[in-house]
């Protein structure tokens, strides 16, 4: 049996925060050796944020479904429906961000040369999907109830779980949109601002009770349709996002960003080509520069080094660049 301890210990692991120390100190003596001291390494510190942001999504926002549920129950409300089914999917959508952040630790491997980062996107994809399955659902609750009309009960009540479902998800959405930029992942930002329309959609629920109270019954199915058009916009909007990611594509401000650094690196003459995607939440390039002819290899390779250090202080994001040298032209007169 556990001693009170160990128990607290396996709670703050389960909470992201007993990791962190632990990823600390692998991370400042990989396998013994390494000069990084007093700095937690980026991998680790990254994921571990990610996981934290998560978990307590998960908490909050299956806390707030619950509460609605109970309410639904007693009210009969569609509006409220659709929220509490939308707020459950929301839960639903840690499963995934959980098993990508936890593969995004592993590294790389002899078969994954590249590690697992792009599981956080496949990821975000799923999510786009648990958005889309709440839309038909709330959709089709909603025209039910516009087609066989039935009272609602606990206007007060009701208008109550609204503001619940508007402030749960107003946490969540702070939450995951601070991690997804600390992290640069796609997959968090995405499903915070979701989480924060969602929010806004939980006001709609109000508003429908508001409208019920004054004497328009269909104020609380329609207010559910209201909901199911808000859901299909964030499909749309985050589907680029993910979808953006998954083809390899890239702002146009990283590429400018990559050129702007390269012109503080002296030695090089030219960037001949960029590119550059992201794997999860980290970028990766691949750049052809060019160095004078006269130059070493000794030389260049200094260059190099120069450039992948300018990068990293213009994209934190940047976990790597593999930087082609190539002589310039000798110019003829």
């Amino acid at each position: 049996m556990k001693r009170p301890s160990e128990k607290m210990g396996d709670i703050l692991v389960w909470l992201g925060l007993g990791e962190a120390e632990k990823g600390g100190r692998e991370a400042c003596h990989p396998g013994g050796h390494g000069h990084v001291h007093g700095v937690i390494d980026p991998s680790v510190a990254t994921s571990t944020r990610g996981l934290l942001a998560v978990r307590w999504s998960f908490l909050i926002l299956l806390l707030t479904a619950s509460l609605q549920m109970a309410v639904v129950v007693k009210s009969g409300s569609t509006a409220l429906f659709a929220d509490m089914v939308h707020n459950l999917g929301d839960a639903a959508t840690a499963l995934p961000l959980w098993i990508a952040f936890r593969l995004a630790r592993r590294g790389a491997t002899p078969r994954f040369t590249f590690g697992y980062g792009r599981v956080e996107d496949l990821a975000g994809v799923v999510i786009v999907l648990f958005i889309l399955a709440s839309a038909v659902v709330a959709g089709v609750g909603a025209l039910h109830r516009l087609l066989y009309p039935a009272p609602l009960h606990g206007l007060l009540m009701v208008g109550a779980a609204g503001l619940l479902g508007f402030v749960g998800n107003e946490a969540v959405a702070i939450l995951r949109i601070r991690t997804g930029r600390l992290i640069n992942s796609a997959a968090l930002m995405a499903d915070g601002y979701h989480a924060r329309a969602d929010g806004l959609t939980s006001l709609a629920v109000v508003l429908g009770a508001l409208g019920v109270w004054l004497g328009f019954p269909l104020a609380d199915p329609v207010a559910a349709l209201l909901i199911t058009l808000i859901l299909l916009g964030i499909v749309w909007q985050s589907g680029k996002t993910i979808f953006t990611h998954i083809l390899d594509g890239v702002d146009r401000t990283v590429v400018e960003e990559i050129r702007h650094a390269a012109s503080h690196v002296p030695g090089i003459e030219d960037v001949v080509s960029v590119r550059a995607r992201w794997m999860g939440h980290r970028l990766v390039a691949e750049l052809d520069v060019e160095v004078s002819v006269e130059k070493t290899v000794g030389e260049a390779s200094a260059v190099a080094d120069a450039f992948e250090k300018e990068l990293k202080g213009h994209l934190p994001a940047m976990d790597s660049a593999h930087i082609r040298i190539r002589p310039s032209s000798p110019v003829c007169l």
